[in-house]
């Protein structure tokens, strides 16, 4: 059984088109059928059901999908460790973050690229869905995010700070003398909320739930950068970490009272994954950077 053969089958898997398949790892067609062949004559079982030109996956096949890709990633792995040991001369990291960490991951970046010159970065902005599905296929190296619980077994999880959730508003209006501000007196307040998929819409909408409490929410909006134009105009209010709006002009933050009106900001990595040398390097510095 050969890597090349693994990395066929999945290929093959996620298409279920030996043609597509084929193209996509620039290959015959006929070279594709062929390694899969023998790869079935090895295992004795058929990984593929073969119906006409479609084809669809066995028992057989779903069951060692799970090993294949383990197999392909962990001999991946191993390739990058060996690139890892050019003392950081090369290499690529692939980072997640939710906008109202920009600032500690570009803080960080800034650092470590004057450091590191050669270390190539890829950064993602997305709610902490996108991310966590974005890290769960392996595209992303580590995501910024805020959660609560550490959930999910195959995560690794390291805490970074905490933020309290905040009403933001114009600096024009008369609301920036008040110290703090209470969920009920929120709900009264023409808002404008990030949409549905951002964690800190989630986190708000179960408090309101859990005191009962109907806010008037007008504008939902997945563009944070655009939702604080519309905040600065002062015809709208929204909820957001008070660290989101660090740096921004003409808008204030007023913490909101209430048990567990905080929020946890996280690294979030694969356990099984190996992690990187320079992705280490990095994740050291941002650290540091925070103390």
């Amino acid at each position: 059984m050969e890597l090349r053969q693994l990395k066929y089958f999945l290929k093959a898997k996620e298409l279920l088109n030996f043609t597509e398949a084929a193209a996509a790892l620039y290959i015959s067609q006929s070279t594709l059928s062929q390694q899969i062949k023998q790869l079935e004559d090895e295992l004795q079982v058929p990984l593929f059901n073969r119906i006409g030109k479609r084809i669809t996956l066995t028992e057989a096949g779903n069951l060692f999908a799970l090993y294949a890709q383990q197999s392909v990633n962990k001999a991946s792995d191993g390739l990058q460790f060996i690139k890892d040991l050019n003392n950081l001369e090369t290499g690529k990291i692939a980072i997640g973050v939710t906008y109202a960490l920009r600032h500690v991951v570009t803080k960080a970046l800034i650092l470590f690229s004057s450091e590191y010159p050669k270390i190539q970065f890829e950064i993602v902005f997305g709610t902490s869905q996108e991310l966590i599905h974005k890290l769960n296929h392996f595209e992303l190296d580590v995501i910024l995010t805020f959660e609560e619980i550490a959930s999910e077994a195959h995560f690794k999880y390291r805490e970074l700070f905490t933020s309290p959730m905040a009403l933001v508003t114009s600096s024009e209006t008369s609301l920036i003398h008040k110290k703090s501000i209470s969920l009920k007196e929120v709900s009264s307040l023409p808002l404008a909320l990030p949409s549905s998929g951002f964690s800190t819409t989630l986190f708000i909408n179960k408090a309101f739930e859990k005191d009962n409490l109907n806010p008037k929410v007008t504008i939902e909006i997945n563009d944070i950068p655009t939702l604080l134009e519309l905040i600065k105009t002062g015809k709208w209010h929204t909820i957001l970490t008070k660290t989101t709006i660090e740096n921004e002009k003409d808008l204030h933050a007023i913490p909101i009272k209430g048990q567990n009106m905080t929020r946890t900001a996280m690294l979030i990595s694969l356990k099984e994954v190996y992690e990187k040398k320079a992705v280490k390097a990095f994740l050291n510095m941002l650290m540091e950077n925070l103390k």
